[in-house]
C-alpha cells in the first residue's frame, strides 16, 4: 500500500493528541507501518497544533510537506484555511466549523475571515464540514470535538465501525468511554 498522510490541525487543548492516538491504535492492529508526529506551537497557549499521522506499507519519515496530504482534519475553520496548502489533489478536510478567535483577534488587532468555508470550497478543494461542537455536547461534552471528527473522517476508509470503537476504547479512560463511543457514532452519521 502506498503511503498515506493525515494531517490532524487545531489549536492547542482540542484532543488533537487524543486523535492521532486513536488513528496509531487503528492503524496499528491493520499492520501498517506508521509514524506520527507532533508539532506543538503555543498549544498551551491556544496557539496553533499540527499532528502528522503517515501509515502505509513502510513509512520512512513523520513529516508530511506541502501538497501530500490525503486528508487534513481541523478542528476549526481558520486552521483549516491555514493548512490548504498541505492538502494533495483531490485530497479532503473535514471541518469542524466551530470559530476559535486567534489571539490578534481577540486584541482586537485583526479580524476573523469572513466566508471560509466558500473561500476554501472555491479554490476547488473537497470539504466536509459539519458542527462537530453541538455533536460532542449532544454525546455529554464539548471535549468529544476530537472523537466526533474521527467519527466522520471513518467514513473515507474501509475498517469497521468495530474497529473504530476498539481503538477508542484502548485510548480514552474507562469513565470516558461510552460518551465518546457516543461522540464517535454521532460523528460517523453526521
Amino acid at each position: 500500500m502506498k503511503t498515506q498522510n493525515i494531517m490532524i490541525v487545531g489549536v492547542g487543548g482540542q484532543g488533537s493528541l487524543l486523535a492521532s492516538k486513536l488513528l496509531g491504535r487503528l492503524l496499528l492492529t491493520r499492520g501498517y507501518d506508521i509514524k506520527v508526529s507532533e508539532v506543538h506551537g503555543m498549544s498551551q497557549r491556544g496557539g496553533s497544533v499540527v499532528t502528522y499521522v503517515r501509515f502505509g506499507d513502510k513509512v520512512y519519515s513523520p513529516i508530511i510537506d506541502k501538497g501530500e496530504a490525503d486528508f487534513i482534519v481541523s478542528f476549526e475553520l481558520l486552521e483549516a484555511a491555514r493548512w490548504t496548502e498541505y492538502l494533495k489533489p483531490g485530497g479532503k478536510i473535514v471541518v469542524n466549523t466551530q470559530r476559535i478567535n486567534p489571539l490578534p483577534v481577540i486584541i482586537g488587532a485583526a479580524e476573523y475571515p469572513e466566508n471560509l468555508e466558500e473561500k476554501i470550497r472555491s479554490a476547488g478543494i473537497g470539504l466536509e464540514s459539519f458542527d462537530a461542537l453541538s455533536l460532542a455536547e449532544k454525546a455529554g461534552s464539548a471535549k468529544a470535538v476530537n472523537i466526533a471528527l474521527m467519527g466522520r473522517l471513518s467514513k473515507f476508509f474501509d475498517f469497521s465501525e468495530e474497529e473504530w470503537l476498539c481503538a477508542i476504547k484502548e485510548s480514552v479512560p474507562e469513565k470516558f468511554l461510552e460518551l465518546n463511543k457516543k461522540a464517535f457514532l454521532l460523528g460517523r452519521q453526521a
